[in-house]
């Protein structure tokens, strides 16, 4: 009995004294990221979403990127453990490592990206393009990818350093200010930034992708490796901040619109916020035929030019 007594304290005591975990994970400062900016304010306000449902022996650091090569190359470095971002550089970052270091765990936004052009009717119809200036946020991300391959299908020859429309990897806060300069002719981008440039830029939709793949939740197979139960807690989390962000709408988008402010130190306006938010849709669904026609999209403009099976891109196998 006392030997039974002993190993039951030990066990109790083992539990008690987990050792703690550091989960690290990336977002974008986005409304298209609304899954990482709400697990990151939350986090900041210490009642994180993540935490209540991952245990109390798990703390989550949050990283913000620019754009998706960024958080791409933090995966390689093993700097973090999982981060929301672009399909396309999830594509590209599964194909450079030959299907050894990332994985899809579930889909996150569909839609919130468009291309907007200079309000004053300089740009009325496809062919205006020609000789013109068009921003994106980085090379080789979801919404550059898009711009390359559609600008492409309007007949006009596109190059990495210019070509007859002239495309321009820009951070997002860059292309605001050049566009309200004049320094731009069109921004292919995503919310907030499309309404910013509509509403405050004077700007006009000229293409909306409403349906189209914009963030999904990617893991390091390292990760999946040392910790799959983790992960799959993580995994169930998102799902259910997926359904919560769907059936709350006002109150999950006043506390994106809180979460963007603390992280860029500047209030949204609520009108930009409204337009940003009717353009999303939030799902935890994505398939391998939706990454199939990106992989054959961004092969049309030089990208992903040695593809590989995606099978195990969506495999919850490290």
């Amino acid at each position: 009995m006392r030997r039974i007594l002993t190993f039951a304290l030990w066990m109790s005591l083992a539990v008690a004294h987990a050792e703690p975990v550091t989960l690290r994970v990336g977002y974008f400062p986005n409304v298209t990221h609304a899954h990482g900016i709400v697990g990151s304010h939350t986090t900041r306000e210490k009642r994180g979403w993540f935490e209540q449902r991952l245990g109390p022996d798990v703390t989550i650091r949050w990283f913000p990127f620019n754009a998706g090569p960024g958080a791409m190359e933090a995966i390689f470095a093993g700097s973090i453990d999982l981060t929301y971002v672009g399909p396309n550089p999830a594509l590209n970052a599964y194909i450079r490592s030959q299907g050894d270091e990332i994985r899809v765990l579930a889909g996150a936004t569909e839609g919130g990206a468009a291309l907007v052009v200079a309000g004053d009717g300089r740009i009325a119809k496809p062919g205006d393009f020609k000789g013109r200036r068009l921003a994106t946020p980085q090379l080789g991300n979801t919404q550059d990818v898009a711009a390359r391959a559609w600008l492409k299908k309007q007949g006009f020859k596109i190059t990495l350093t210019g070509g007859d429309v002239a495309v321009l990897p820009t951070p997002n806060p860059e292309q605001l200010q050049l566009f309200q300069q004049g320094k731009l002719d069109g921004v292919w981008t995503v919310e907030p930034w499309v309404s910013r440039l509509e509403l405050d830029a004077g700007g006009r939709i000229f293409l909306e992708q409403s349906d189209t793949v914009t963030t999904v939740l990617v893991a390091s197979v390292k990760c999946l490796k040392t910790r799959p139960a983790l992960v799959e807690k993580f995994r169930a989390a998102h799902a259910e901040l997926t359904a919560w962000l769907n059936a709350h709408g006002d109150e999950a988008r006043a506390l994106v619109r809180a979460g963007l402010a603390a992280e860029t130190r500047r209030e949204l306006p609520e009108a930009i916020m409204t337009n940003a938010w009717r353009r999303m849709k939030f799902t935890d669904h994505v398939t391998q035929a939706q990454f199939a026609t990106l992989v054959a999209e961004a092969q049309s403009v030089g990208f992903l030019r040695q593809a590989i099976p995606l099978e195990r891109l969506f495999s919850r196998q490290p």
